[in-house]
């Protein structure tokens, strides 16, 4: 997992009527939705393009969006509210989302490895978070029984019944 402050990230907040577009390009879903097909087509071949979701979004609503975005930043408004993490588990194993889901807002230390674990690949930590210590917090537990979003279990073997005596 990528950690990355506001210097170091090259996504640039976008208003959907600007021009030109910057090389990456983030907006948030109202102002996606409200492109028509020709300027969203004009967007998309400027520049990659990602969304900034609110964290009540049902992310299966995006599903024909998906193919033609690049990363999803899911935020967390609250430490304490946990509803990016659903989020980030279905577009990874259900939606099968293959670009960068980020987690962004009040994201702490404490939440990067169920973050990790449910999906997301970067996350921007609120400021007063040290990205050592999020990286250390990742290495904590070497390994977990449960599966996750980036390493699901192998499919077992067939049960093989063996005759009663």
């Amino acid at each position: 997992m990528r950690f990355l402050d506001r210097a170091s990230d090259d996504w640039q907040l976008h208003e959907a009527g600007e021009t030109p577009a910057p090389r990456r390009a983030l907006l948030e879903l109202q102002a996606w939705r409200a492109l028509d097909a020709a300027r969203r087509e004009r967007l998309l071949q400027q520049a990659e393009v990602g969304l900034l979701l609110p964290n009540d979004i049902d992310v299966e609503t995006l599903q024909p969006d998906l193919a033609h975005l690049r990363l999803l930043a899911l935020q967390f408004p609250r430490w304490t509210d946990g509803r990016a993490y659903t989020q980030a588990r279905l577009l990874r194993l259900r939606l099968r989302f293959p670009g960068e889901i980020r987690g962004v807002g009040q994201v702490l230390v404490d939440m990067v490895l169920p973050m990790a674990r449910s999906g997301f690949d970067s996350a921007m930590l609120r400021e007063d978070q040290d990205p050592r210590a999020a990286r250390r917090a990742l290495e904590f537990f070497p390994g977990h029984y449960q599966i996750d979003a980036r390493r699901p279990l192998a499919p077992r073997a067939p049960a093989v019944f063996l005759p009663a005596r």
